[in-house]
C-alpha cells in the first residue's frame, strides 16, 4: 500500500481573484490548490479509489458580521470540485469562528484537530 498525503490551508475560493498570484502559488485559493493537491498525489502513486478526505477549517474568523463569508465559501468550492471529482468526505471539522491547527500522520492516516476545543481525531 502507497502511504502518501498532504495538507493545504486556502485562504480564498477563487484562483479567478488574482490568476497571476494563482499560478505562482496555487494553494491560496481552494480551486486551484485542491486540484494541484489531487495531482501530486496521483504522480506520487495514490490511487483516486484509495483516497481519504478530511477536512478542516472553514472558520468565520474576523467576519463577526458575516460579510464576506470566506469560510463557506472556501467550502462551497471545496466541496463542488471534490463533488466533480467523485470524491466524498470521510470526516470533517469545519465552520464556527474559531481557528484550527491539523496535523497528517501518514504512515496511518490520522489526521488530529487542535481548537479551543481541545485536541480531536478526526475518523471516518
Amino acid at each position: 500500500m502507497i502511504k502518501v498525503g498532504g495538507i493545504i490551508h486556502c485562504l480564498l475560493p477563487l484562483s479567478s481573484a488574482d490568476p497571476e498570484k494563482a499560478k505562482n502559488k496555487p494553494c491560496t485559493y481552494v480551486d486551484s490548490g485542491l486540484v494541484f493537491l489531487l495531482q501530486k498525489l496521483l504522480t506520487m502513486g495514490a490511487q483516486k479509489k484509495n483516497l481519504v478526505i478530511k477536512v478542516a477549517g472553514g472558520s468565520a474568523i474576523n467576519d463577526d458580521h458575516g460579510y464576506f463569508e470566506i469560510g463557506k465559501r472556501n467550502q462551497t468550492a471545496m466541496r463542488k470540485i471534490l463533488w466533480k471529482n467523485d470524491l466524498l468526505i470521510a470526516a470533517e471539522d469545519v465552520g464556527g469562528d474559531y481557528p484550527r491547527t491539523i496535523s497528517l500522520h501518514i504512515g496511518n492516516g490520522a489526521v488530529f484537530v487542535r481548537s479551543k476545543h481541545g485536541e480531536v481525531e478526526l475518523k471516518k
